[in-house]
């Protein structure tokens, strides 16, 4: 019999500090009993934004300056581009 690794998401307890007016907020758009949900949900977006921003930064200078096929006229390459891509539309 083979068993595999189920990943099981636990919960845990964070203690953070919020201004009262933020927390005021925070009840008046969701509600008491949700606070927890949006915190998670806030802090995830967050976080994939942070994520995201890192691989933006690692891309930068990544492409050389010049030797592409677009040097010369860019407009037209690209529409040479989405010419051959019978999918696109216009």
């Amino acid at each position: 019999m083979r068993y595999e690794a189920i990943s099981v998401d636990r919960h845990l307890r964070v203690h953070i500090t919020l201004d009262e007016t933020l927390v005021r907020e925070l009840d008046r758009r969701v509600g008491a009993r949700r606070r927890s949900a949006f915190i998670s949900s806030a802090v995830e977006r967050a976080l994939e934004d942070e994520r995201r921003w890192e691989l933006v930064w690692a891309a930068a200078g990544q492409v050389a300056d010049e030797g592409h096929a677009w040097d010369e006229d860019p407009a037209a390459w690209v529409v040479a581009e989405r010419g051959r891509d019978a999918s696109r539309v216009g």
